[in-house]
């Protein structure tokens, strides 16, 4: 077992199974992508580039599913959340595996693949 995979298992419910489901959705949903272990938490790299991690936001008891281009997305997907002024990140906040909308959530994955595609650098809305 990968330190990410380690990291999802260790979390009390319901954040383990919301992971654990939105962990599956991404790998069906770009095969090719790398599961990593950076910062502390579960990271998703596409094209060799840091593209979505997952955590547990403090005090919200919500899974934060952050996109690393999000802001790129805003417009296009408003309910990618800005938490805590972030200004790249924009997520998806989950309190139950009944919240995902799958749609939405594969729409999104599949968008910021595509800006991460033509984007040179991770970090910066280039």
């Amino acid at each position: 077992m990968n330190p990410a995979e380690d990291y999802i298992l260790r979390q009390h419910e319901p954040y383990q199974s919301i992971m654990m489901h939105i962990r599956s959705v991404i790998f069906k949903t770009l095969p090719n992508i790398t599961e990593k272990y950076n910062y502390s938490i579960p990271f998703y790299h596409y094209n060799k580039k840091p593209f979505v991690y997952l955590n547990i936001l403090k005090g919200t008891k919500r899974v934060d599913v952050a996109f690393v281009k999000g802001s790129i997305l805003k417009d296009r997907f408003p309910e990618l959340k800005d938490h805590n002024n972030r200004k790249y990140v924009r997520s998806l906040q989950y309190q139950s595996l009944e919240s995902i909308d799958e749609f939405v959530l594969v729409d999104i994955i599949i968008a910021a693949s595509e800006v991460s595609d033509i984007s040179r650098k991770a970090w910066k809305n280039d």
